[in-house]
């Protein structure tokens, strides 16, 4: 019995109808930008292994620090104690987190992240004895899979189920071109009442909804105005954080910063599972006091873990490198060079770029979504040519590692053109 098979008999993944879907791919080992099934077959990683990988598969000097931590510490509960690895990364992050930033607070993953951002938020205004109910969101923004994570999120079809269970959300207009004096009008509406204790954004990229592209101007405008009311500001940059945008954080854009940070996906590198929620001086210390009903009642098993802190150290100092920066430099520059490429090719509906991110409209009769048709069928055709691409329904993206190599690049860019063609052809017929 091969893998597939045997992963077949018990497990159940992600996003994924089990039913229909075709069987999942065994991969075996990894290196760089490549995948490699049980076959030997190799497969450039466009997406980052779900945005998550930043410097490349099985990197060694990641591999040698975590190797070294797991012989000296490898957990310790947080509650109570603390280890060197846990203090140097905090440092390390405050010196690379937008002014203010200066508290940090581990978790796990992405969603729990959002979710302890607003629950930080909801009791920033209880312990002072103003509580506030109301939270605004994005209409297209995605947030995570836990409950309050969920609830922030836009009226995506894949949370249906849950609709009834969650929170309500003010929502106001995605900022893109066209809509910023909607979302201004309809903020400063939501802001008038004094009941909302936070604004939740992705900064400048809103990803699963869509890879939605906004500028920075409109975004410290929004933030601004939470400032006027005295609303918290929440940025999610679990996707767009650790240099995705072009810059450290898609906040070094801005002139307005955050209250609070959500970081997780390319922290670590994409070697181990590790987030952290960050906040201002000003929101910790409406929690600090000798009445331990104010304490911030929130932890997991695995917080501060080391050897997941120990890999988002030696990450950083891969980040900080020269060699990195000019690696993001030369993608953001492919990437506009194949923009340019295929701006006027009929499949093409739109692209646009921030950074490293990349995304591609494909023209298509039916609407643009996350279950257009489409969807599975260039999946399956970027796999055969040896490319690993997750189309959001119609839309291409990507993220790729940054050690990706131009003729990586470029053979998913040929891929992405060849289905250009093939796929325009069917549409037409």
């Amino acid at each position: 019995m091969n893998l597939t098979e045997r992963d077949a008999r018990h497990i159940w993944h992600p996003y994924t109808q089990m039913k229909t879907a075709a069987p999942p791919l065994p991969v075996v080992k990894a290196e760089g930008a490549l995948l490699y099934d049980e076959q030997g077959r190799s497969y450039i990683d466009c997406v980052a292994s779900w945005w998550v990988n930043l410097h490349g598969h099985a990197h060694p000097y990641i591999a040698e620090k975590v190797h070294q931590q797991l012989l000296q510490l490898e957990h310790v509960i947080f509650a109570g104690f603390t280890h060197p690895p846990a203090v140097e990364l905090a440092e390390r992050l405050i010196g690379h987190l937008p002014d203010r930033q200066n508290r940090i607070f581990y978790s796990d993953n992405g969603s729990s992240a959002v979710e302890i951002g607003i629950k930080m938020a909801i009791q920033y205004f209880f312990n002072q004895g103003r509580p506030r109910t109301q939270l605004v969101a994005f209409d297209m923004g995605f947030h995570g899979e836990t409950f309050g994570a969920m609830a922030a999120s836009g009226d995506h079809s894949f949370f249906t189920a849950f609709q009834d269970f969650l929170f309500e959300v003010k929502r106001i207009p995605n900022p893109v071109q066209g809509q910023e004096a909607a979302a201004l009008e309809a903020l400063e509406a939501h802001l008038k009442t004094g009941e909302v204790y936070a604004f939740i954004f992705e900064p400048l990229v809103m990803g699963a909804g869509g890879m939605i592209m906004y500028e920075p101007e409109i975004l410290s405008q929004l933030m601004a105005l939470c400032k006027k009311y005295g609303a918290l500001c929440i940025a999610d940059e679990v996707m767009t954080g650790f240099g995705r945008t072009g810059r450290m954080f898609a906040c070094d854009y801005l002139t307005e910063q955050p209250d609070i940070m959500c970081l997780s996906k390319g922290l670590t590198g994409g070697t181990l599972p590790l987030a952290v929620t960050s906040c201002t001086e000003e929101v910790f210390e409406a929690f600090w006091s000798d009445d331990k009903y104010k304490t911030f009642f929130h932890g997991h098993s695995y917080t501060a873990n080391p050897v997941g802190c120990a890999a988002a150290l030696a990450s950083l100092d891969l980040l900080e490198s020269e060699g990195s920066a000019r690696d993001r430099q030369r993608v953001e520059a492919q990437h506009r060079a194949f923009r340019a490429r295929i701006e006027q090719h009929p499949a093409v509906r739109s692209s646009r770029q921030r950074g490293t991110i990349l995304a591609v409209e494909f023209e298509s009769e039916e609407a643009t979504g996350y279950f257009n048709n489409l969807r599975d069928q260039l999946y399956h055709y970027f796999l055969d040519r040896g490319v690993l691409l997750r189309p959001l329904g119609n839309l291409i993206y990507m993220i790729p590692p940054y050690c990706i190599t131009n003729e990586q690049l470029e053979q998913a860019y040929s891929a992405m053109e060849a289905a250009f063609s093939a796929f325009l052809l069917q549409e037409q017929d």
